[in-house]
């Protein structure tokens, strides 16, 4: 009787029961949409559909809204009836232009990545350069002939060409270890920018996903599964810049697709010396719906590029009036490489909520360099060009399996995942030459060897509001270097294993505000030629880092996001690649403050900005001396975008870097800069009609700089100061593509 009696007032309160609301998501082709965001407006439950459009969402009562939301996409609103628990229910959702009011603040520890999907949709890229731009509070620089991997900048760091940042595309690593030029060389180059589909992005160590490297962050590129229409473009501009890219849809059934793309880039710059820069690039990408819910997806791609550099040059050389601002003193400098790729994808929903996914990759690589900066410091008569080459083979792969528990009581999920990256890199060198083809004196020759094999396992604990996310990961490296310099055969090897815990805490009372505590211990992995120089000691520096911030929805077109931030690196050693040697590098610690703001003013209008701010200092040594060097202390970058807009299209876009030290006592300053970019398109038909002006209002910058201690032919004794690389005065292209 009391039973019946408590039964009788729940349903006259209203009480239901909460169930299990379980559907699939498609889009108006009847195409599963993976990753939208499905989210209970009443309790405040949230989930995500999987690869097949698959979702299952706790505790859902009847009268509950429940709202669906991914980019690109118009917002679905879904009032659950008593019917809806009797079978799964079937969502369409129709196609949008991308807005802000898209994005949900879900309790993700990544959460700002959906920020950069509407930037990059908003305001697509179409250079190598700009790829990297899009993270907030990243800066690149450039400094070899466009052929070089870019310098870049974050946190803080000078990464150089990614020593403190992890770099991946579609699962495969971009990192060089043990690289000819420097520890992590990351280059870009064999990406297609109009074939990128999403950036994904995290600053800190504190994702057990990524390892080596991830010490300021990480950044994951996702290409194009399928474009949205085929098309061919011819760009053209100052300097002889020529550039021509096209996307062709070769297969588009049912549970198969197929595309290919190609570029040809060409230029020469606006140096005495012409750069002479040629890249030729081509993917071909096929994605494949294989039965018991698996996708395949097989990626080829390749690049190759040679170029010619005025180098770095000497401010007193301008001064003394020997050379302009785009003279060179080595116009021998420059280079070629090349990179092939190919990469497997594979994942299978095991049921609602296993999934097993898995990445293998193999990649071959080829590099020359001819370098020159200290003129003639150590070889008064022939000059001190060096040269650095390398042939590598990288093969690996990595395996995770997720699962998700969620009832009444527990909200709980768990990715664990194993893999192994190996590199194989043959003479692997650094030589003394003269007009590129004399080798004067080999410094460094040999064949280097690295596995790397690693664990983790990623937690998440759901609790009401809250949720926490303890993480392990676990790396083996092991070191091999044959050193062919020796007069006896001479091989040694060493290996060490790195534990990185993380913990993070994610705040989430709504789907418009989120805070985060976010920490965690991450590391990057010392040259070979250094482990092995150093036996093995303190050649994984640890990296300490917590992050304390927020993202804020205020209305629907408005996004705010900031963070309070401190890093703290260990100890180590640093291999030299353009001298061969071997350099101690002390403590440093830094921290910062990160803010940045989107808003949709209307339906064509878009402003963005970040603003970041960094105190970088050695703890070992005396104040006043303790800078480190090139280190960004202030950076902001934004602009304004315009879409759709009676058919016309583009954007203004500024970034700004503050003057920095440029040596440890900070005599020596780099100097900062403002730049603004322009470009509008107009589409007609079948045809779009752009144009592009780079350094619009013709600003004289140094676009990378370093103190450097030099000799020029006639001096006595040699100068430090800044030697920099010009930054590209008014640049202007035009650009036509037809779309088919």
């Amino acid at each position: 009787m009391k039973r019946i009696i408590l039964w009788g007032l729940l349903l006259c309160f209203g009480i239901a029961k909460s169930q299990s609301l379980k559907g699939k998501v498609t889009d108006p082709n009847n195409k599963p949409l993976e990753n939208v965001a499905v989210f209970d407006r009443n309790s405040g439950n949230h989930t995500h559909t999987d690869s097949t459009g698959k979702f299952s969402l706790e505790n859902v009562k009847e009268n509950d809204n429940i709202g669906f939301s991914i980019l690109g996409y118009a917002t679905f609103e879904y009032l659950v009836s008593a019917q809806s628990f009797s079978e799964a229910i079937n969502i369409t959702m129709d196609e949008a232009a991308v807005s802000l009011e898209q994005v949900t603040i879900t309790p993700e520890v990544n959460a700002l990545s959906q920020i950069v999907a509407v930037d990059l949709k908003t305001a697509p890229v179409n250079s190598s350069q700009e790829i990297l731009r899009k993270v907030p509070g990243l800066f690149i620089g450039q400094h070899a002939g466009g052929g070089k991997a870019e310098q870049i900048f974050l946190r803080g760091f000078d990464i150089d060409h990614g020593t403190d940042i992890n770099l991946s595309v579609d699962g495969m690593p971009v990192n060089m270890v043990s690289h000819a030029h420097g520890q992590g060389y990351s280059d870009l180059h064999f990406v297609i920018p109009e074939t990128i589909d999403k950036i994904s992005f995290g600053k800190g160590p504190y994702y057990a996903e990524y390892g080596d490297f991830a010490t300021a962050g990480y950044v994951g590129f996702k290409t194009l599964d399928k474009p949205d229409k085929s098309y061919v473009s011819l760009e053209y501009g100052q300097f002889d810049a020529f550039r021509t890219v096209g996307l062709f849809n070769l297969l588009d059934t049912e549970n198969s697709n197929a595309y290919v793309a190609a570029s040809l880039n060409s230029f020469n710059g606006p140096f005495e010396s012409p750069q002479n820069f040629n890249r030729f690039n081509t993917m071909a990408k096929y994605n494949l719906n294989l039965p018991n819910n698996q996708k395949l997806k097989l990626i080829a791609s390749h690049f190759q590029s040679k170029w010619d550099a005025s180098g770095q040059i000497p401010q007193r050389a301008i001064d003394e009036g020997l050379i302009t601002r785009f003279g060179a003193i080595d116009d021998t400098e420059g280079g070629n490489t090349s990179r092939t790729n190919f990469i497997i994808n594979h994942s299978k929903q095991v049921s609602d909520n296993k999934r097993v996914t898995t990445n293998a990759y193999f990649s071959h690589y080829e590099f020359e360099l001819f370098s020159n900066f200290t003129f003639f410091l150590e070889d008064p008569v022939n000059g001190d060009q060096i040269a650095q080459r390398e042939k590598r083979n990288i093969m690996g792969f990595q395996t995770e399996f997720s699962d998700k528990i969620k009832n009444e009581t527990l909200d709980f999920s768990y990715t664990a995942g194993i893999g192994v990256r190996y590199d194989d890199v043959n003479n692997i060198e650094l030589s003394h030459t003269k007009n590129r083809y004399e080798i004067l004196d080999r410094i460094a020759y040999g064949n280097v060897d690295q596995i790397n094999s690693f664990a983790f396992l990623n937690t998440e604990f759901g609790l009401g509001d809250f949720k926490i996310n303890p993480a392990l990961r676990l790396d083996y490296f092991k070191f091999d270097y044959e050193n062919k310099l020796s007069p006896t055969y001479d091989n040694r090897s060493e290996s060490k294993v790195f534990a990185s815990p993380k913990l993070n805490f994610v705040y989430s009372p709504n789907r418009d505000f989120q805070l985060f505590l976010k920490t965690g211990i991450g590391f990057h992995s010392n040259d070979t030629r250094v482990v092995i120089a150093n036996s093995g000691e303190e050649i994984l520096p640890a990296a300490y880092g917590a992050d304390l911030g927020g993202i804020y929805k205020l209305t629907d077109n408005l996004i705010v996001n900031t963070a309070l931030w401190t890093l703290f690196l260990e100890q180590e050693f640093v291999y030299v690649g353009d001298a061969g040697i071997v350099e101690p590098s002390g403590k440093t610690r830094r921290m910062g403050v990160d803010f940045g703001l989107r808003y949709e003013a209307m339906d064509w209008l878009y402003f963005y900005g970040d603003i970041n701010y960094t105190y970088a200092r050695s703890t070992e040594e005396p104040k006043g001396k303790d800078y480190i060097p090139l280190a960004p202390e202030l950076t902001s970058t934004g602009g304004i975008a315009v879409e759709n807009l009676s058919n016309f299209s583009g954007g203004l876009g500024y970034r700004y870097i503050k003057d920095r030290p440029a040596n440890e006592d900070n005599s020596i300053v780099a100097k900062g800069y403002f730049m603004t970019d322009f470009n509008i398109n107009y589409t007609f038909r079948n045809f779009v009609f752009g144009i592009a002006i780079e350094n619009l209002f013709n600003t004289e910058w140094n676009e990378t700089q370093f103190a450097t201690e030099s000799r020029l032919f006639d001096e006595p004794e040699p100068v430090e100061e800044i030697h920099f690389t010009p930054g590209t005065p008014f640049f202007l292209k035009g650009k036509v593509t037809v779309n088919f």
